[in-house]
């Protein structure tokens, strides 16, 4: 399960990274935010989007220890949304021990 989820999470990660790239050499998101702000479902997604940010970062704040890595990883899922929580379960993944299950990711480590 553990070598499953590495696959499946890289090729999201590698996906997402592909999509911000191309997306943002398309298009520029500050020049159309003044249209984008207007829309009710845009207002929503965002809202959304810093809800679930909220929590996963209360789960990344139990598992890191030091305040500095707390803040670092607030300001990689802020600024980079799911590309950054998926790299953070990689981290988490390929930390593992040998044998180790995956829902050992959920846990703090001693």
């Amino acid at each position: 399960m553990v070598n499953f989820l590495k696959v499946v999470l890289g090729a999201l990660c590698l996906y997402m990274i592909f999509v911000v790239i191309s997306t943002s050499l398309e298009s520029n998101l500050i020049s159309e935010w003044p249209k984008l702000a207007q829309i009710p479902w845009m207002s929503a997604t965002i809202k959304d989007f810093y809800t679930n940010t909220f929590v996963l970062f209360l789960w990344i704040a139990y598992k890191e220890r030091s305040m500095a890595m707390r803040i670092l990883w607030l300001f990689l899922i802020v600024g980079l949304g799911s590309i950054a929580v998926t790299a953070y379960v990689l981290i988490q993944l390929f930390a593992l021990n040998p044998g180790e299950p995956a829902e050992q990711i959920l846990l703090r480590r001693a």
